[in-house]
Protein backbone atom coordinates (compact mmCIF):
# COMPACT_ATOMS: atom_id res chain seq x y z
CA UNK A 1 0.00 0.00 0.00
CA UNK A 2 0.94 3.75 -0.37
CA UNK A 3 -0.26 7.03 0.15
CA UNK A 4 1.39 9.00 -2.79
CA UNK A 5 -1.04 10.69 -4.89
CA UNK A 6 0.21 10.10 -8.27
CA UNK A 7 -2.65 12.29 -10.45
CA UNK A 8 -5.85 14.54 -9.90
CA UNK A 9 -8.20 15.57 -12.70
CA UNK A 10 -11.12 17.15 -12.53
CA UNK A 11 -12.04 21.28 -11.75
CA UNK A 12 -10.21 21.46 -8.84
CA UNK A 13 -8.73 25.08 -8.15
CA UNK A 14 -5.45 25.88 -7.32
CA UNK A 15 -6.16 29.53 -6.70
CA UNK A 16 -5.28 31.43 -3.33
CA UNK A 17 -7.94 30.98 -1.24
CA UNK A 18 -10.00 28.79 -3.06
CA UNK A 19 -7.58 25.66 -2.58
CA UNK A 20 -7.36 22.64 -0.81
CA UNK A 21 -4.89 22.32 1.96
CA UNK A 22 -2.35 21.51 1.22
CA UNK A 23 -1.90 22.78 -2.64
CA UNK A 24 -1.99 20.11 -5.30
CA UNK A 25 1.39 22.07 -6.08
CA UNK A 26 2.85 21.87 -2.20
CA UNK A 27 1.85 17.92 -3.00
CA UNK A 28 3.70 17.81 -6.27
CA UNK A 29 0.67 15.91 -7.92
CA UNK A 30 0.11 16.07 -11.49
CA UNK A 31 -3.34 17.72 -12.35
CA UNK A 32 -5.40 18.37 -14.76
CA UNK A 33 -8.24 20.87 -14.96
CA UNK A 34 -11.44 20.48 -17.08
CA UNK A 35 -12.22 24.27 -16.54
CA UNK A 36 -12.01 27.53 -18.37
CA UNK A 37 -9.86 30.74 -17.59
CA UNK A 38 -5.95 31.13 -17.72
CA UNK A 39 -5.58 31.67 -14.06
CA UNK A 40 -5.66 27.63 -13.15
CA UNK A 41 -2.52 27.63 -14.69
CA UNK A 42 -0.65 31.18 -14.66
CA UNK A 43 -0.90 32.83 -11.53
CA UNK A 44 0.94 32.30 -10.19
CA UNK A 45 2.38 29.71 -13.17
CA UNK A 46 2.34 26.16 -12.00
CA UNK A 47 4.77 23.28 -12.91
CA UNK A 48 2.35 20.95 -11.52
CA UNK A 49 -0.88 22.14 -12.82
CA UNK A 50 -2.48 21.50 -16.48
CA UNK A 51 -5.68 22.49 -18.35
CA UNK A 52 -7.55 21.00 -21.45
CA UNK A 53 -9.98 23.76 -22.01
CA UNK A 54 -8.45 26.25 -24.43
CA UNK A 55 -7.23 29.42 -23.06
CA UNK A 56 -9.32 32.26 -22.44
CA UNK A 57 -6.82 34.17 -24.36
CA UNK A 58 -6.75 31.54 -27.12
CA UNK A 59 -10.62 31.76 -27.76
CA UNK A 60 -10.60 35.73 -27.52
CA UNK A 61 -7.91 35.50 -30.43
CA UNK A 62 -10.35 33.35 -32.26
CA UNK A 63 -13.03 35.50 -32.37
CA UNK A 64 -11.33 39.08 -32.43
CA UNK A 65 -9.62 37.45 -35.83
CA UNK A 66 -12.94 36.57 -37.11
CA UNK A 67 -14.54 40.31 -36.39
CA UNK A 68 -11.31 41.26 -38.57
CA UNK A 69 -12.04 39.37 -41.33
CA UNK A 70 -15.48 40.46 -41.27
CA UNK A 71 -14.38 44.54 -41.48
CA UNK A 72 -15.55 44.99 -37.60
CA UNK A 73 -13.57 47.62 -36.34
CA UNK A 74 -15.58 49.15 -32.77
CA UNK A 75 -17.02 47.05 -30.09
CA UNK A 76 -18.80 46.91 -27.28
CA UNK A 77 -17.78 44.49 -24.49
CA UNK A 78 -20.54 42.92 -21.34
CA UNK A 79 -18.60 40.58 -18.86
CA UNK A 80 -19.91 39.08 -15.74
CA UNK A 81 -18.26 40.67 -12.38
CA UNK A 82 -16.56 36.80 -11.74
CA UNK A 83 -13.35 35.24 -11.93
CA UNK A 84 -14.16 33.86 -15.35
CA UNK A 85 -15.50 36.93 -16.46
CA UNK A 86 -12.85 39.34 -15.16
CA UNK A 87 -10.42 36.82 -17.38
CA UNK A 88 -12.17 37.50 -20.33
CA UNK A 89 -12.52 41.17 -19.82
CA UNK A 90 -9.23 41.44 -19.15
CA UNK A 91 -7.78 39.58 -22.66
CA UNK A 92 -10.59 41.76 -24.68
CA UNK A 93 -9.05 44.59 -23.48
CA UNK A 94 -5.40 43.44 -23.66
CA UNK A 95 -5.64 41.73 -27.19
CA UNK A 96 -8.13 44.33 -29.13
CA UNK A 97 -5.30 46.99 -30.27
CA UNK A 98 -3.85 43.85 -31.97
CA UNK A 99 -6.95 43.75 -34.11
CA UNK A 100 -7.60 47.23 -34.88
CA UNK A 101 -10.20 47.09 -32.94
CA UNK A 102 -11.38 49.64 -30.31
CA UNK A 103 -13.56 48.84 -27.21
CA UNK A 104 -16.36 51.99 -27.34
CA UNK A 105 -18.39 51.12 -24.43
CA UNK A 106 -18.08 48.16 -21.68
CA UNK A 107 -20.18 47.28 -19.08
CA UNK A 108 -20.29 44.73 -16.82
CA UNK A 109 -22.62 42.45 -14.24
CA UNK A 110 -23.48 39.82 -11.82
CA UNK A 111 -23.87 36.09 -13.25
CA UNK A 112 -26.73 35.85 -10.73
CA UNK A 113 -28.36 38.98 -12.27
CA UNK A 114 -31.81 38.56 -14.11
CA UNK A 115 -31.38 41.58 -16.34
CA UNK A 116 -29.14 43.60 -17.80
CA UNK A 117 -31.40 46.01 -19.61
CA UNK A 118 -29.36 48.52 -17.77
CA UNK A 119 -26.03 48.00 -19.13
CA UNK A 120 -27.73 47.04 -22.77
CA UNK A 121 -29.16 50.64 -23.10
CA UNK A 122 -26.01 52.43 -22.82
CA UNK A 123 -24.53 49.74 -25.14
CA UNK A 124 -26.80 50.25 -27.69
CA UNK A 125 -26.13 54.23 -27.36
CA UNK A 126 -22.79 53.93 -28.25
CA UNK A 127 -23.46 51.84 -31.34
CA UNK A 128 -21.03 49.20 -31.80
CA UNK A 129 -20.81 46.97 -34.67
CA UNK A 130 -20.85 44.23 -32.94
CA UNK A 131 -20.95 43.08 -29.00
CA UNK A 132 -19.17 40.59 -27.34
CA UNK A 133 -20.33 38.82 -23.94
CA UNK A 134 -18.92 36.96 -22.08
CA UNK A 135 -19.81 34.68 -18.95
CA UNK A 136 -20.88 31.50 -18.68
CA UNK A 137 -24.36 29.85 -17.84
CA UNK A 138 -28.05 31.18 -17.70
CA UNK A 139 -26.36 34.63 -17.67
CA UNK A 140 -25.79 34.52 -20.85
CA UNK A 141 -29.14 34.08 -22.11
CA UNK A 142 -30.56 36.36 -20.56
CA UNK A 143 -27.99 38.79 -22.22
CA UNK A 144 -29.14 37.37 -25.79
CA UNK A 145 -32.63 38.18 -24.76
CA UNK A 146 -32.18 41.78 -23.20
CA UNK A 147 -30.45 42.40 -26.84
CA UNK A 148 -33.58 41.38 -29.00
CA UNK A 149 -36.10 43.22 -26.93
CA UNK A 150 -33.94 46.30 -26.39
CA UNK A 151 -34.07 45.21 -30.75
CA UNK A 152 -30.13 46.29 -30.82
CA UNK A 153 -28.66 45.52 -34.52
CA UNK A 154 -25.53 44.41 -33.31
CA UNK A 155 -24.85 40.97 -34.09
CA UNK A 156 -23.85 39.66 -30.24
CA UNK A 157 -20.96 37.86 -29.98
CA UNK A 158 -20.70 34.67 -27.04
CA UNK A 159 -17.84 33.35 -25.31
CA UNK A 160 -16.26 29.54 -25.58
CA UNK A 161 -18.25 28.75 -22.94
CA UNK A 162 -21.69 29.02 -24.19
CA UNK A 163 -21.78 26.16 -27.25
CA UNK A 164 -24.26 24.09 -25.84
CA UNK A 165 -27.75 23.30 -26.47
CA UNK A 166 -28.94 24.86 -22.60
CA UNK A 167 -28.05 27.59 -24.12
CA UNK A 168 -29.88 27.65 -27.12
CA UNK A 169 -33.06 26.25 -25.25
CA UNK A 170 -33.08 29.46 -22.38
CA UNK A 171 -32.26 31.95 -24.90
CA UNK A 172 -34.67 31.05 -27.52
CA UNK A 173 -35.14 32.74 -30.44
CA UNK A 174 -32.98 35.58 -28.98
CA UNK A 175 -30.21 32.74 -29.56
CA UNK A 176 -31.03 32.89 -33.30
CA UNK A 177 -27.50 34.19 -35.18
CA UNK A 178 -25.43 34.64 -32.14
CA UNK A 179 -21.93 33.94 -32.63
CA UNK A 180 -19.65 32.49 -30.65
CA UNK A 181 -15.76 30.58 -30.72
CA UNK A 182 -15.92 26.54 -30.29
CA UNK A 183 -14.25 23.43 -30.01
CA UNK A 184 -14.78 21.32 -33.29
CA UNK A 185 -17.21 18.97 -31.47
CA UNK A 186 -19.92 20.87 -32.37
CA UNK A 187 -19.97 20.70 -36.00
CA UNK A 188 -18.24 17.68 -36.53
CA UNK A 189 -20.31 16.69 -39.51
CA UNK A 190 -19.41 19.99 -41.12
CA UNK A 191 -15.59 18.93 -40.80
CA UNK A 192 -13.71 18.37 -43.87
CA UNK A 193 -12.11 14.73 -44.14
CA UNK A 194 -9.04 15.99 -44.20
CA UNK A 195 -9.52 17.27 -40.76
CA UNK A 196 -6.94 14.97 -38.54
CA UNK A 197 -9.93 15.70 -35.45
CA UNK A 198 -12.80 14.27 -37.54
CA UNK A 199 -12.09 10.93 -37.13
CA UNK A 200 -11.09 10.79 -33.48
CA UNK A 201 -14.43 13.32 -32.63
CA UNK A 202 -17.15 10.74 -34.32
CA UNK A 203 -15.59 7.99 -32.39
CA UNK A 204 -16.13 9.92 -29.46
CA UNK A 205 -19.47 11.09 -30.48
CA UNK A 206 -21.00 7.25 -31.24
CA UNK A 207 -19.12 6.07 -27.76
CA UNK A 208 -21.34 9.10 -26.28
CA UNK A 209 -24.60 9.22 -27.90
CA UNK A 210 -24.95 5.31 -29.04
CA UNK A 211 -22.37 3.11 -26.70
CA UNK A 212 -22.61 4.94 -23.44
CA UNK A 213 -25.90 6.68 -24.62
CA UNK A 214 -24.77 9.87 -21.88
CA UNK A 215 -26.70 12.43 -24.30
CA UNK A 216 -29.70 11.10 -23.20
CA UNK A 217 -29.18 12.92 -19.91
CA UNK A 218 -26.24 15.28 -20.91
CA UNK A 219 -26.30 16.51 -24.07
CA UNK A 220 -22.87 16.94 -25.87
CA UNK A 221 -21.58 20.55 -25.33
CA UNK A 222 -18.10 21.88 -26.07
CA UNK A 223 -17.07 21.11 -22.71
CA UNK A 224 -17.94 17.07 -23.31
CA UNK A 225 -14.65 16.62 -24.47
CA UNK A 226 -12.32 18.11 -21.92
CA UNK A 227 -12.15 15.64 -19.56
CA UNK A 228 -11.76 12.61 -21.97
CA UNK A 229 -8.28 14.44 -23.80
CA UNK A 230 -7.04 15.25 -19.95
CA UNK A 231 -7.68 11.29 -19.00
CA UNK A 232 -6.08 10.10 -22.20
CA UNK A 233 -2.97 12.24 -22.53
CA UNK A 234 -2.35 11.30 -18.49
CA UNK A 235 -3.04 8.20 -19.52
CA UNK A 236 -0.36 8.15 -22.48
CA UNK A 237 2.10 10.01 -20.05
CA UNK A 238 1.66 7.20 -17.94
CA UNK A 239 2.49 4.39 -20.27
CA UNK A 240 5.62 6.71 -21.15
CA UNK A 241 6.64 7.25 -17.30
CA UNK A 242 4.97 5.44 -15.11
CA UNK A 243 3.54 6.82 -12.19
CA UNK A 244 6.46 8.66 -10.00
CA UNK A 245 5.24 11.97 -10.00
CA UNK A 246 7.98 14.08 -11.40
CA UNK A 247 8.20 11.28 -13.96
CA UNK A 248 4.41 11.53 -14.65
CA UNK A 249 4.87 15.27 -15.01
CA UNK A 250 7.99 15.68 -17.70
CA UNK A 251 6.05 13.32 -19.61
CA UNK A 252 2.84 14.96 -19.74
CA UNK A 253 4.48 18.27 -20.11
CA UNK A 254 6.23 16.75 -23.60
CA UNK A 255 3.24 15.66 -25.09
CA UNK A 256 3.30 16.78 -28.54
CA UNK A 257 0.58 16.47 -31.70
CA UNK A 258 -1.91 14.33 -29.55
CA UNK A 259 -4.84 14.45 -31.43
CA UNK A 260 -8.12 14.79 -28.48
CA UNK A 261 -11.72 15.71 -29.02
CA UNK A 262 -11.07 19.34 -28.54
CA UNK A 263 -7.76 19.98 -29.89
CA UNK A 264 -4.39 18.71 -30.97
CA UNK A 265 -2.39 19.03 -27.62
CA UNK A 266 1.22 20.46 -28.12
CA UNK A 267 2.44 21.11 -24.47
CA UNK A 268 5.49 22.61 -23.32
CA UNK A 269 7.22 24.04 -20.00
CA UNK A 270 5.47 27.09 -21.21
CA UNK A 271 2.35 26.28 -21.72
CA UNK A 272 0.18 23.85 -19.69
CA UNK A 273 -2.34 24.06 -22.01
CA UNK A 274 -1.28 23.07 -25.64
CA UNK A 275 -3.89 24.45 -27.92
CA UNK A 276 -3.96 27.14 -30.29
CA UNK A 277 -6.69 28.68 -32.38
CA UNK A 278 -6.89 26.55 -35.13
CA UNK A 279 -8.41 24.02 -31.83
CA UNK A 280 -11.33 26.44 -32.69
CA UNK A 281 -14.40 27.01 -35.44
CA UNK A 282 -16.67 30.11 -35.28
CA UNK A 283 -19.96 28.65 -35.12
CA UNK A 284 -23.47 30.44 -35.63
CA UNK A 285 -27.14 29.91 -34.19
CA UNK A 286 -28.84 29.00 -37.76
CA UNK A 287 -32.49 27.38 -37.25
CA UNK A 288 -31.47 26.23 -33.79
CA UNK A 289 -28.82 24.58 -35.22
CA UNK A 290 -24.78 25.03 -34.69
CA UNK A 291 -23.32 26.01 -38.22
CA UNK A 292 -19.85 25.79 -38.67
CA UNK A 293 -18.72 29.65 -39.94
CA UNK A 294 -16.19 30.15 -42.77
Amino acid sequence: ESDKVVAIIGPTRTDTGMAAKPTVEQMKVPTFMCVGGDPVITVPPFRWTFKSPQRTSVAVKKTYDYMKKKGVQKIAIITSADGFGRDGKNWLDKLAPEYALKIIAGESFQATDSDMTTQLVKIKAANPEAIICWTIGKAGSIVAKNVKQLAIPSPLYQCHGLPDPIYIKLAGGASEGNIMPSTKLMVANQLPDSDPQKKVILEFMRLYQDVYKYDAQFPITTHSGYAWDAIHIMANAMKKAGTDNEKLREAIEATQGYVGVSGIYNLTAEDHNGLGTDSMVMVQISGGQWKKLD
